[in-house]
């Protein structure tokens, strides 16, 4: 499952106890939660957790995976909290377009009586950086990078957050490997959309902000 979410060009985080899944939503913001219960004797501790993930999360999309689940069991996961619950043998085709309308779900929500869309944009499923007219292609690594930095326009964001966020699992990385990604990713935009720019933040990390 962790494999095949980042071969789809998600950024991910991963724990094995609940208490951290918890922990980690309240440190800092995620689009998603997906929680897998291999053991039918973890269902109530999940479902007591659902609650109190959903009151930290900010409105991030909650999914619950478990093992030989009931109907019931499932129902009684979605009154706690989930968004969607699935059972094994699971599909992950079929998870992953959930999420993914769960997710457009969200955002046309949060967009409803907003201002008119933002001049950036990116492409998910053609794994692209949209502005206007103009398309840039992105490799899974650039895409997450633009996607860590896009998360907060015109603020610096810091070294690890993005080495945490565009190579999930990678805790040997440095800030170092930042540096060639983002030369390469100034030389594309240089040439394809000059008006969107990363700027060095001398002993801190990168910003990601629009020229008029």
């Amino acid at each position: 499952m962790y494999k095949a979410l980042h071969e789809s060009t998600h950024s991910l985080s991963r724990s094995h106890d609940l208490a951290d899944c918890v922990s980690q939503a309240m440190r800092e913001p995620f689009d998603a939660a997906i929680l897998m219960a291999h053991d039918p004797a973890l269902y109530p501790e999940l479902k007591a957790t659902l609650p109190r993930l959903a009151a930290v999360a900010g409105g991030a999309i909650l999914i619950v995976i478990l093992a030989n689940a009931t109907a019931q069991e499932r129902s009684a996961t979605l009154r706690a909290g989930a968004d969607a619950c699935f059972a094994r043998p699971l599909s992950f085709i079929e998870m992953h377009e959930r999420l993914q309308a769960l997710r457009r779900a969200t955002l046309a929500h949060r967009e409803t009586g907003q201002p008119p869309a933002a001049p950036l944009q990116l492409d998910s499923l053609k794994r692209e950086l949209v502005s206007g007219d103009h398309r840039l292609s992105l490799t899974k690594t650039e895409y997450l990078l633009v996607e860590c930095l896009m998360r907060d326009l015109n603020v610096p964001v810091a070294h690890e957050q993005l080495i945490r966020y565009a190579w999930p699992g990678k805790d040997v990385l440095s800030c170092t490997s930042v540096s060639p990604l983002i030369w390469r990713l100034r030389s594309k935009l240089k040439t394809h959309l000059p008006t969107v720019q990363i700027n060095t933040v001398n002993c801190y990390g990168y910003q990601l902000s629009l020229s008029q």
